[in-house]
């Protein structure tokens, strides 16, 4: 046997003839080559997928290594998608890899090339790009398989258009966000201080609504600008003229750090300090109503604590957290002996003095000052870049010390910094392998033996498979009617394109890009606008909703013209079959029951003899009287039974005018007023 038939043999024998020849013509794209990229890659060459694309913007780190086993140290720096290509392909070499470099949400990656696979594997990490890929799968009618792993636990979910359940089908839950006065002026968590840290390097504004310049390395904003503009229109001038201050100051340092001193950074280093964790805490304590019920911070001394007489809080791990008001005071000579004890502790998992970590923020800023000096316009944060890890890990635990909080390693801050969640390759290997089993039984098209399958952190069952739900009639995704418009978008017009999809159907629509509003039945000012001139571009969509709500929604994927369309012909090709949404059925809603009318009292009367005659009081249900013509009124017939029910529940029910059946063969008769005509 040939070395070919053997390596396809173990292959060829479980899968059978006719599907292990299948897969050889099957197109696959795999997006992601990291953790399950790397495993699933492996898996789908040694089973014997015969065309595969994998796709991966990022780039090989040294923390990748420990669980990526198809990259060396030699390919740090290097791409994912082209180094897995390289090292998998003698697994199998009748193979056929194709690497991209390359973001999937890029305007090339439209529908029209999601076409061109027979089924697409996820192996991302991030919520975005797998809603990307979703939506674009759906649009192309590709079957997708979804996956994902988080430590011990893992998921693998097939998606199929119209069958199951799409990703977007079951809402996700939000990211944690903290509230914006708590990361700039009462923290009380070491997650609040490396939040703080982030945002001051990468430039985030912690007042959106108050202008603020809250960045050292980032993009430059013009507050002072902003706040002279807020001024002209009224706004309290003390309150303008303070944050004017604050700016300027927070712009100088900002200089400072771009413009190399004479006497080294050191120099910048020490004055971003002070503005930081000095001034800027001594404006705080200003607000003496902010810190009746908390422990006000401490403004933090540069020199005192490099000659270790500065005295601070004992943070929440040795006495008591912020804002307790009872915690204990130490001095930084204390921290020397940890230090010392800690030698034999891995550099990132030792726990640092007040001192050592001073002494990491001036080389930090030190470094990322030089860095800012040789050209780099701005500075953000990698969790595998040493110089901004070096600046968050020291200016969180700085400001947890000012404020009281536990401190945190160099590791602890890199985990919750880069939102780490802890990856194990055994956990990769058993999802990538539950992915390829899914990919098979789409391929067979066995849908009735599709799961949705997940790793459990349960010793007895750690596998756990659902049968697949329908999609959610409601889901604002998958429910929409999809449809690919070729066209040239400089060309091309808002209305006209609009309009041609609609074709003969005159109802009043919306049309949207993304969130964006293009138009309305209201407002049509675009409408002769180019789709270019209003950003709307290859693999971009075009949402048409229905004002009234009678009809499904339409999106149009944006994909390019044939190289042979003709330059003078029409700027678009309009889909064929154009698209037809269905009828939205309306929820029915149950009519809210009329008040049943009450029976009027009977009035009581005499016979001949004085005696009075009163019926037996029925149970309920009360059944009506009926009148009869030239006749005295005969109580109905009812089957007596036992069935009692609670007095405050009949008393509820009687103030809400309804009435409860006794038993089964009870009906209900509406009061019956016979008025005689003679």
């Amino acid at each position: 046997m040939s070395t070919a038939a053997r390596r396809t043999a173990h292959a060829k024998a479980i899968l059978g003839p006719d599907l292990h020849a299948q897969l050889s013509h099957t197109k696959v794209l795999l997006v992601g080559a990291g953790g399950i990229g790397c495993e699933l890659l492996k898996n789908i060459v040694l089973t014997g997928f015969g065309n595969i694309t994998i796709l991966d913007l990022d780039t090989i780190d040294l923390s990748n290594l420990n669980r990526q086993f198809l990259f060396r140290k030699k390919d740090v720096k290097q791409s994912k998608a082209l180094i897995a290509a390289q090292t998998a392909a003698p697994f199998n070499p009748n193979v056929k890899i194709t690497p991209i470099h390359g973001n999937i949400k890029e305007p090339q990656y439209d529908a029209e090339w999601f076409k061109q696979f027979d089924i697409v594997l996820n192996a991302l990490d991030n919520l975005d790009a797998r809603r990307h890929v979703n939506k674009m799968c759906i649009a192309a009618e590709v079957p997708l398989v979804e996956s994902g792993t988080a430590g011990y636990l893992g998921q693998v979910q097939p998606l199929l258009k119209d069958r199951t359940e799409c990703f977007d089908c079951v809402p996700k839950p939000t990211p944690k966000t903290f509230p914006v006065c708590t990361i700039r002026s009462t923290p009380s968590q070491p997650i609040h201080c490396i939040v703080w840290s982030k945002s001051y390097l990468m430039g985030q504004r912690l007042f959106p609504d108050v202008v603020f310049l809250s960045q050292l390395f980032g993009e430059d904003e013009d507050a002072v600008g902003e706040l002279d503009e807020a001024e002209k229109q009224g706004e309290n001038a003390q309150e303008i003229e303070t944050l004017r201050k604050e700016a300027q100051a927070f712009r100088a340092v900002r200089l400072a750090l771009r413009t190399p001193s004479p006497n080294g950074s050191s120099d910048v280093a020490k004055a971003v300090f002070d503005k930081v964790f000095n001034a800027d805490i001594k404006n705080l304590l200003i607000m003496a109503d902010m810190w009746k019920n908390r422990q006000p911070p401490t403004p933090l001394d540069f020199d005192a604590i490099m000659d270790g007489t500065f005295v601070h809080r004992v943070s929440a791990i040795n006495g008591t957290a912020n804002g307790s008001g009872n915690a204990s005071t130490s001095t930084t000579s204390l921290s020397e002996s940890s230090g010392q004890a800690s030698q034999a502790v891995l550099k990132d998992q030792r726990r640092l003095s007040l001192k050592d970590n001073l002494e990491l923020f001036v080389s930090g800023t030190n470094q990322l000052a030089a860095r800012l000096q040789s050209g780099e316009e701005t500075i953000s944060f990698d969790k595998d870049d040493d110089d901004t890890l070096d600046f968050v890990t020291a200016s969180s635990n700085l400001r947890s010390v000012a404020y009281g909080i536990e401190e945190k390693t160099r590791w602890e801050v890199k985990e919750m910094a880069g939102n780490i969640i802890p990856a194990i390759a055994t956990t990769n290997a058993v999802v990538s392998g539950l992915i390829v089993l899914q990919a098979l039984h789409l391929l067979r098209k066995s849908y009735d033996k599709l799961r949705n399958v997940h790793l459990q952190f349960k010793p007895a069952v750690p596998l756990s498979s659902i049968t697949l739900s329908e999609p959610n009639p409601s889901c604002g995704i998958c429910r929409d009617t999809y449809a690919v418009l070729q066209c040239d978008p400089s060309r091309a017009t808002l209305g006209e394109v609009v309009q041609g999809l609609l074709g003969d159907d005159e109802r009043e629509v919306s049309v949207y890009e993304d969130k964006r509003v293009l138009s309305d039945p209201d407002w049509d000012d675009n409408n002769e606008r180019t789709l270019e001139s209003l950003n709307v571009t290859r693999g971009k969509f075009l949402t048409i909703v229905d004002e009234d709500g009678e009809w499904g929604t339409i999106s149009v994927n944006l994909c390019s013209l044939p190289p042979n369309h003709r330059i003078d012909a029409s700027p678009y090709i309009l889909p064929d079959p154009l698209p037809r949404p269905p009828k939205r059925i309306k929820p029915i809603v149950s009519a809210t029951p009329a008040t049943p009318p009450r029976p009027e009292k009977e009035t009581v009367q005499e016979d001949e003899n004085g005696v009075i005659e009163i019926d037996p009081t029925p149970r309920r249900p009360s059944r009506p009287l009926i009148a009869t013509r030239g006749g005295p009124k005969a109580p109905r017939k009812r089957e007596h039974s036992i069935v009692q029910h609670s007095p405050s529940k009949k008393r509820r029910l009687d103030e809400d005018g309804l009435i409860i059946l006794d038993g089964a063969h009870d009906q209900m008769m509406d009061d019956v007023i016979v008025i005689d005509d003679d």
